[in-house]
């Protein structure tokens, strides 16, 4: 199981053949990720130990509470990695992973996404807004050489935005917590780069897919959708299925991190990880079905009250220019390798996915 993830994302790191210096910058130091037992951390932490040597850790911060079990199966087991079960939100745990000498913060962490933060608005502010907080403010006391910092461009544009997206357009007609929260954070990573000189980097990621992502009432459609169609269940889409989205491969997000953490044109900028093409939620659903040899239909049901974005296409412009961005996961064979991994990990998948009764689900 975790021999093939770690294949996947060494051939990856090969195929794009990373500048040594950029590999030079990060031997050898102890890196802090949060939210490393998500979709794209677990993806993250592979690459960084592969990259780091063996005399450095990456210490991974996360509280397992989008896994239903609380199993860290997803943190692939490597020497220099090191999981510690805790929560952005509390100071006894950032004082532990603060004791490593942590060089540099990757900032993942998050109460995702959107119907999880209409349903449950106070805690999506706590994680989201406090416990960020309170991690900018340990990075700066340990002096840390770069914060990099998952934000959302399916969150901060809005909905009415002119495609594709840049960066210099931002909505304040925002629908859900979660969308205000990561404009939020956006903002005191601002403050806190103005005001201390921490070295922050905004990195808007649009809706990734890939290995990794475990199927849930809050999470991603795409693993929704495969998790229904191999089991026979007619896929819901919101909507016409015209609506489109960036759909963005989970180890291009890794690369765009990476390469952040090195570039010092980076520092103090916000840009945009996406693929830079545009998908029908429609096409995206025939292809699941196709792949999975799903012959049940797909039901559409009504638009959700907060979910007003028709199209999303990003702007990928800025960061080619700052950081050399170049992604290179084409839709389809990114999509086999995620379907690869459902099929390699289908028992604990099935244990894990988490679709209870009686709350609205997110399906997009």
């Amino acid at each position: 199981m975790y021999e093939n993830r770690i294949k996947l994302v060494s051939d990856y790191l090969k195929l794009i053949n990373l500048d040594k210096e950029i590999i030079s910058n990060l031997y050898g130091k102890n890196i802090l990720v949060t939210g490393g037992a998500g979709a794209i951390g677990s993806n993250l932490i592979i690459g960084l130990s592969i990259l780091i040597g063996k005399s450095a850790k990456i210490i991974v911060l996360d509280n397992l509470s989008s896994i239903k079990t609380k199993n860290p199966w997803n943190i692939t087991p490597m020497n220099n990695i090191m999981f510690v079960e805790g929560d952005v939100r509390s100071d006894v745990d950032l004082k532990r992973v603060f004791k490593e000498d942590i060089k540099i913060v990757f900032h993942l962490a998050a109460f995702f996404a959107n119907q999880n933060s209409v349903d449950f608005p106070e805690v999506s502010a706590d994680v989201d807004v406090l416990g960020h907080i309170r991690l900018l403010e340990y990075s700066r006391l340990a002096n840390v050489e770069k914060f990099v910092y998952a934000s959302s461009g399916c969150a901060i544009y809005g909905s009415y935005g002119k495609l594709p997206l840049e960066e210099d357009f931002i909505s304040m007609h925002l629908t859900t917590p979660y969308q205000i929260n990561k404009m939020t954070g956006e903002m005191y990573n601002n403050y806190y780069y103005h005001n201390y000189n921490l070295p922050i980097i905004n990195c808007r990621f649009f809706n990734s897919y890939g290995p990794g992502e475990v199927p849930g009432q809050y999470r991603n459609v795409i693993p929704n959708f495969i998790y229904w169609a191999m089991k026979g269940i007619g896929l819901p889409i919101t909507g016409t299925g015209d609506e489109t989205r960036d759909f963005t491969y989970v180890l291009d997000l890794v690369q765009g991190l990476i390469k952040a953490s090195y570039y010092k044109e980076a520092v103090g900028e916000n840009f945009n990880l996406a693929s830079g093409k545009e998908i029908s939620i429609r096409d995206m659903a025939d292809l699941v079905n196709k792949t999975t040899k799903n012959k049940t239909e797909i039901v559409f049901k009504p638009v959700r009250k907060w979910d007003t974005k028709k199209r999303l296409l990003a702007s990928i412009k800025k960061a080619q220019s700052l950081i050399d961005y170049r992604p290179i996961g084409d839709f389809e064979e990114g999509f086999n390798e995620n379907i690869k991994w459902f099929n390699e990990n289908w028992s604990i998948i099935e244990e894990l996915a988490d679709f209870p009764p009686g709350l609205s689900s997110a399906v997009r």
